[in-house]
Formats: C-alpha cells, structure tokens, sequence
C-alpha cells in the first residue's frame, strides 16, 4: 500500500492505493488549510484502513509546480513520514498526475481522439499559469512551464485536434483561451487519486527520492512583493 499526498493547489488531498488501483481517498476542498489538515486526514485514512505509517510501501508527494506554501507543507510531511518510517519517498510531477486524472469517460464526453492534446494547468499568479501539454498516450508534447496566457498562446497548435484544457489556471483562462478546437473539461479537480499509475510505475522502477536532499519543484522562486500594475493577458 503506498500512501499518496497532494497539496499543490487549493485541495488537500490523500488516497490509499496499492497495485489495483485506488484504496481510499480523503480530501478537503474548503481551501488553502493544508498545515493544520493534511496530517488530521493522513491519520484518519490509516486507521480506517487498519494501517500504519510503517506497514506502507513507499509515501507519494505531488512535488510541483503548484502553490509554494501548499507544496512546501506536502513535501515537509511526506518526508518526515518516509524518514520516520524508514519508507521510499515519491515524487511524482503535478502535470503528470493531473493527466492521468482525466477519465476515459471524460475522454469520450469531450470527443477526445488520436490527435488531441491534453493541457493540465496550475494557477501561478495573475495569468501565469504553469503548464505542459501531452499526447493522448501521456508522452510529454511540451515540458512543464510558467507562461502568460494570451489568445495567441496555442495558434501554432493549428486546428486539426482537439486541445483539451484542465485544472485551476485553465478555469482563468476561459475568456481568452477560445479557439474553435480549445475545450475547458470543467468537471476535473485536483486529486491524490490521480497520482497511482505513475506512482507505482515509479515504484516498480524503484525511481525514489533522496529524503535528505529532496525539494518540492517549484518552478520559479517565491516573491512576495505586490505588482505595480496590472498585466493583461495580451
């Protein structure tokens, strides 16, 4: 069993999961309260579950990009967990994770095909989002990046596929991001739940993380200070 946690956005979000699939799975969606939530939930889905820290495989973290406080608490925590428990740590690439978060059922709702391109996005400030963009297959089409969204931003993409656009930057977006062959899956949420396939890929592969050295990915620094003026999205 390997737990899995997720903080990169708004959600805090933990699920169970062992080599079928999906376990268990506790979230909290009322907002940005990860440091007083995500060890209440990580605590009540192992004794529900009738485990301890160190009966688990391996501890996941989504490691980024995403909100820097959110991420700094999920890795702080998964660390402690692997260290304390003598377990391997896990990192698995937000974007990655959101991927495997759009369903078949999803797929088929919004007519995705062999050309499609599916494009997770994670709110970074203003309108930056951070986002990459993969084949149907999960191959990587564009490497995770921060980038001010304009109406230009996918026009060399042409318009012989379906972009499919997700996640809390995408939501921002809507006004600006409207080509004819642009759509917003609106259902899709952050969630624990979709790091389980590349979570035990890498597991599989042995592919863990050094629990002394390993920082979340932030993808650009932190800055605190206020903008003087507004920037648009052109």
């Amino acid at each position: 069993m390997i737990l899995c946690l997720d903080t990169s956005t708004s959600i805090c979000s933990v699920a169970l999961c062992d080599s079928k699939g999906i376990v268990a799975l506790k979230e909290n969606k009322e907002g940005r309260s990860h440091a007083s939530g995500l060890t209440v939930l990580i605590s009540e889905i192992l004794a529900e579950g009738g485990m301890t820290a160190s009966g688990l495989e391996a501890v996941a973290v989504s490691k980024g990009p995403g909100s820097y406080t959110g991420l700094r608490i999920g890795v702080s925590v998964a660390k402690g967990i692997a260290y304390a428990s003598s377990i391997p740590l896990i990192s698995v690439e937000t974007t990655l994770s959101m991927f495997y978060g759009i369903t078949d059922d999803l797929r088929e709702k919004y007519g995705a095909n062999s050309d499609s391109l599916f494009v997770p996005m994670i709110d970074a400030r203003r309108m930056e989002v951070y986002y990459a963009v993969f084949s149907p297959e999960g191959t990587v089409v564009r490497e995770t990046a921060a980038e001010i969204i304009n109406e230009n931003t996918f026009s060399t993409a042409g318009e012989s596929g379906l972009i499919l656009i997700f996640g809390d930057g995408a939501a921002k977006c809507r006004d600006i991001l409207k080509g004819k062959n642009i759509k917003h899956i609106d259902e899709f949420t952050n969630s624990a739940s979709h790091m389980y396939v590349p979570v035990y890929k890498a597991f599989k592969d042995q592919r863990f993380e050094d629990v002394a050295y390993f920082e979340p990915f932030y993808l650009k620094d932190f800055i605190t200070s206020q903008p003087k003026k507004k920037i648009s999205g052109r």
